[in-house]
């Protein structure tokens, strides 16, 4: 799963003053060794394997007779952005500083996105910008393609996870994949207006939908698209709140307008034809004539700040349903490729020379539908038409630069593979709690069929690339099934861990957490608290020194901690079956090491097949009891699972020489296979 972050301090500035140059032209051939690297994430070895052995992917089975079919072990956290930060730097997450989609303000308790710090320029007299934004990557140590490229091997990275915002690339270039958000600066807010809708559906979802009610007067509906929050109201709201908790009945009025006045709207009309199941749709100069069940073309926005700042955005309509009451969907606002937001590629040109080669493309990193689905505001067959076409973005991108002849190395990476099975696990798993015969007829051969389309993707490549090229198909890890949700801090707070003061945890969403609209933590009494936990099966120590409130102390204090925690997780049953929850805990001195551990988790829990840590966990919050059922469509997952359990795919055309191949070390073998040196900071090995 992914969570959301509102960065849009960083969406402030015309691109005049964002223009930077990476570099341009290409550099002369040094190599004459070229390699392609394809990565699908979450690609699961079984399913390969399965479908390879049935004769469904033919290019797979090819490529896997001309070297080698092997599981990849994946990260201890086994998360996308963990994982190909390791991927990218051959090293463990202590190296590298990514150790889950959320990070945490020691001080406050409050979570954040994971992978990108945000810095908000000022603006002279509350209007005219001082500067630029700057966000600037948490992922440290060094990347294979900068080591490589400065070694003269000419790179194209392409939407590889955790390249956001875009590096530098000696002899080379990149497109930055996620965390690159939404204008908004959210990894995806979806859009959803109906006339069923009630008034108390109205707002935000859980994970990150704007819900709004239609109400037509004749034929005619006006409404509003919720664009990026203004900065500088952002910034004025943040002065208020430098004032304390006490306001005076001014301040707290003119916070109420502020609120009010946050974000940047952008108003549209629909004209409804309920005779021919069909709908108009007006927005800033562009009129898009839709039919029941039929997407729009991608439509340019544009939102006004002030007059000195615009930001530019495009997205996507879909006409669900003008028969009786009418439901529309919207995307998503993406950053437009030739002249996104802030610089989402290196050089920055990059986005845009490939707009003018192919088109319109999909700029977002999260680039699928998952979260309207999961809410159910859209079908598995909208879905699954989205994902193709999602697919094919990247594919086009990833050939085009195969063709093009100028790089000796080419990493590309899609995450459709990912994103189906996180959907559509509930038809392979007939015990899941969401398991549905009569759909599972209908969309059981979905995540095969997305297989086959990878599989086709490197039919493709093979058909393109010099003779003796080596390639790589990998993904960063396997998939379980997510039939339990394990609401891990109301077992801390049962087990005496978290200490409550007067009220229970409440229940939060995203907004609570990136729109300011929330507190967290409320009711936890940290004079009394020892441990909790914020992400996807990571706990942390309140550490006295580290933490605002901490009362555990480093030493034996922390390990008599830790050894009484794990112990007492691993005795967690299913309180139905008897079935263990918890198959392995890592300590985090045993399984990190590097500059950056005293950001990680003090212990990642790892579970069983079936069970995974609840979304209110994830995001802070304590509901009653310690399992439920998961009834919602996202049914199929890799967050806080045993990583030992759930490894990657790797299929090479040249046999490996290693044991055991690990994600950590594609790294160092792409160097080696170069002929450019290891740096001694890389903890993976050479795979031949």
């Amino acid at each position: 799963m992914l969570k959301k972050t509102s960065f849009a301090v960083g969406l402030l500035l015309v691109s005049s003053l964002l223009a930077t140059s990476c570099g341009s032209g290409t550099p002369p051939e040094k190599f004459k060794q070229k390699m392609v690297i394809l990565g699908f994430d979450g690609m699961d070895p079984r399913l390969v394997e399965k479908w390879m052995g049935e004769g469904k992917l033919p290019n797979f089975q090819k490529l896997a007779g001309q070297g080698g079919f092997y599981r990849l072990q994946t990260s201890t956290s086994p998360e996308s952005p963990v994982s190909w930060a390791s991927f990218a730097t051959g090293a463990n997450a202590g190296k590298h500083n990514i150790f889950d989609f959320l990070v945490r303000d020691v001080k406050t308790y409050v979570p954040d996105l994971g992978m990108v710090k945000r810095e908000m320029p000022e603006f002279f007299m509350d209007y005219v910008p001082l500067g630029k934004p700057k966000i600037t990557t948490l992922r440290g140590g060094t990347s294979f393609w900068r080591t490589a490229g400065q070694a003269g091997v000419r790179s194209a990275i392409l939407t590889v996870p955790v390249t956001f915002p875009p590096e530098d690339v000696p002899a080379g270039e990149m497109l930055s994949g996620l965390p690159l958000p939404d204008i908004r600066g959210t990894v995806g807010t979806f859009y959803y207006f109906a006339t069923d809708l009630s008034r108390y559906e109205e707002g935000n979802t859980e994970m990150g939908g704007i819900l709004k009610r239609l109400t037509f007067d004749g034929d005619m509906a006006h409404s509003e698209l919720t664009g990026p929050s203004n900065p500088i109201v952002q910034g004025q709201m943040a002065a208020l709140r430098k004032k304390g908790a006490a306001l005076k009945d001014a301040d707290q009025a003119k916070m109420a307008d502020l609120e009010a006045r946050r974000d940047v709207r952008v108003p549209f009309s629909i004209h409804w034809n309920r005779q021919g199941h069909s709908a108009t749709i007006d927005v800033q100069g562009d009129s898009l004539h839709l039919d029941e069940g039929q997407w729009s073309k991608w439509v340019p926005l544009e939102f006004r700040v002030n007059f000195l700042v615009r930001l530019y955005g495009m997205a996507q309509f879909f006409l669900i349903r003008a028969n009786g009451e009418l439901q529309l969907y919207m995307s998503p606002i993406n950053w437009r490729p030739e002249s996104p937001v802030l610089p989402i590629s290196a050089p920055t040109s990059l986005s845009k020379d490939l707009y003018e080669r192919l088109g319109t493309y999909r700029t977002l990193g999260w680039a699928e539908a998952t979260w309207p689905l999961n809410e159910d505001r859209i079908d598995e067959k909208a879905f699954m038409d989205d994902l193709f076409r999602a697919f094919d973005d990247r594919s086009q991108v990833i050939l085009h630069e195969i063709d093009s002849k100028k790089f000796d190395l080419v990493v590309g990476v899609l995450e459709s593979t990912d994103r189906v099975q996180h959907m559509f696990w509930r038809f392979i798993d007939p015990t899941h709690p969401m398991y549905d015969a009569a759909l599972a007829a209908k969309y059981g051969d979905s995540i095969e069929r997305v297989y086959k389309r990878c599989d086709q993707l490197l039919g493709e490549v093979l058909q393109r690339v010099d003779p003796g090229t080596l390639v790589f198909v990998l993904s960063d890890h396997g998939f379980h099934s997510f039939k339990y949700g394990v609401n891990l801090n109301t077992w801390l707070v049962d087990n005496g861990f978290i200490a409550r003061q007067g009220q229970k945890l409440g229940d939060k969403n995203l907004n609570d957490m990136f729109g300011g609209g929330g507190q967290f933590w409320e009711g936890v009494d940290w004079t009394r608290t020892r441990a909790y936990s914020l992400g996807l099966g990571q706990i942390y120590f309140n550490i006295r020194g580290r933490e605002g409130q901490g009362i555990v102390n480093e030493g034996e204090d922390y390990k008599r901690l830790a050894e009484e925690l794990s112990a007492k997780l691993l005795t967690m049953t299913d309180p139905k079956t008897g079935q263990r929850l918890v198959r392995s805990v890592y300590k985090r001195d045993d399984v990190y090491s590097g500059p950056y551990m005293a950001n990680a988790p003090d212990l990642q829990v790892g579970f069983e097949d079936g069970y995974r840590v609840s979304w209110q966990t994830s995001l802070g919050g304590s509901p009653p009891g310690l399992l439920y059922d998961n009834m919602k469509k996202w049914s199929g997952d890799h967050c806080s699972f045993d990583f030992a359990t759930i490894p990657g795919t790797l299929i090479s055309n040249r046999k490996l020489s290693a044991d055991q191949a690990r994600i950590i070390d594609i790294a160092p073998t792409v160097l080696k296979y170069f002929g450019v040196g290891i740096p001694k900071d890389i903890d993976g090995k050479p795979l031949f």
